[in-house]
C-alpha cells in the first residue's frame, strides 16, 4: 500500500475507523486486532512501525511506544471491500500486554506456525554465525570449515539411518533433529536460505507429471 492510497479506503463505514489486524510476517500468527484512522495508517506506512488509534482514549498510540515491543512493519494491504487492514510485522518482543506472544494466546497453533519454527531455528543459527558467542557449538562448528560440518552431515546421516531400524520413534526423531539442525547450518555456511530449498522442493513438485 501507498500512502496516495490511503484516503480511497472506506472510512466512511466505520465513522473515519478500520479494523487492523497485525500478522506476524514469518509465522502467520494473529498477533492482535486494533483500529486505525487515516493518519494512523499513514504514520504506520512512513514511520515502518505500526501505529494505531484507541477508541478508549480517542488518540493515537505506537504499539510497544511504553514496552519498547515494537512492531516492526513489513506489508500493508487492505481486503477487497478496502474496509479493513492487514499489517504484516515482525514484533520486537511479546505483542500483547499480558506478555504473550499474540493476544489471542489460547488460539490453538496452525500447521504454518508449528513449520515456522525452522524460520526460528535458521534465524538463531544465523545469529550465531555473526555473533559467535562463546561456548556456542555452531559458531564453533561453522569456524572449523565446510569440511567439518560435511562430516557432521554424513555422521548424522548414519545415525538417522540406523535409528530408523534400531530405535524407537523418540530416538529416531531425537536423530532427526540432529540432521535437520545440521542441514540448515550447512545451507547458512553457504549463504542459502530454507526459502531456496523450498523452492527447489516446489520446482520438483510443479514438474511431475
Amino acid at each position: 500500500m501507498t500512502p496516495d492510497q490511503v484516503r480511497t479506503l472506506a472510512w466512511d463505514k466505520g465513522a473515519g475507523l478500520l479494523p487492523a489486524i497485525v500478522q506476524h510476517a514469518r509465522t502467520g500468527q494473529v498477533l492482535m486486532l486494533a483500529f486505525m484512522n487515516q493518519e494512523a495508517l499513514r504514520l504506520t506506512l512512513s514511520t515502518g512501525r505500526a501505529v494505531f488509534f484507541s477508541r478508549s482514549r480517542g488518540e493515537l498510540w505506537t504499539k510497544g511506544e511504553t514496552s519498547g515491543n515494537y512492531l516492526n512493519v513489513v506489508d500493508v494491504s487492505v481486503d477487497c471491500d478496502a474496509d479493513s487492514i492487514l499489517v504484516l510485522a515482525d514484533p520486537l518482543g511479546p505483542t500483547c500486554h499480558n506478555g504473550t506472544e499474540s493476544c489471542f494466546a489460547d488460539a490453538a497453533p496452525t500447521d504454518v506456525q508449528t513449520l515456522s519454527f525452522l524460520r526460528v531455528l535458521e534465524t538463531t543459527i544465523a545469529n550465531r554465525m555473526a555473533e559467535k558467542p562463546e561456548g556456542s557449538y555452531t559458531a564453533r562448528l561453522v569456524a572449523e570449515g565446510p569440511g567439518r560440518i560435511a562430516q557432521k552431515i554424513g555422521e548424522e546421516g548414519v545415525e538417522t539411518a540406523l535409528a530408523a531400524v534400531t530405535r524407537d520413534d523418540a530416538g529416531l526423531l531425537s536423530e532427526c533433529a540432529d540432521l535437520v539442525y545440521h542441514l540448515v547450518v550447512l545451507l547458512k555456511s553457504r549463504d542459502l536460505e530454507l526459502d531456496d530449498l523450498v523452492a527447489e522442493l516446489r520446482s520438483r513438485h510443479d514438474r511431475r507429471p
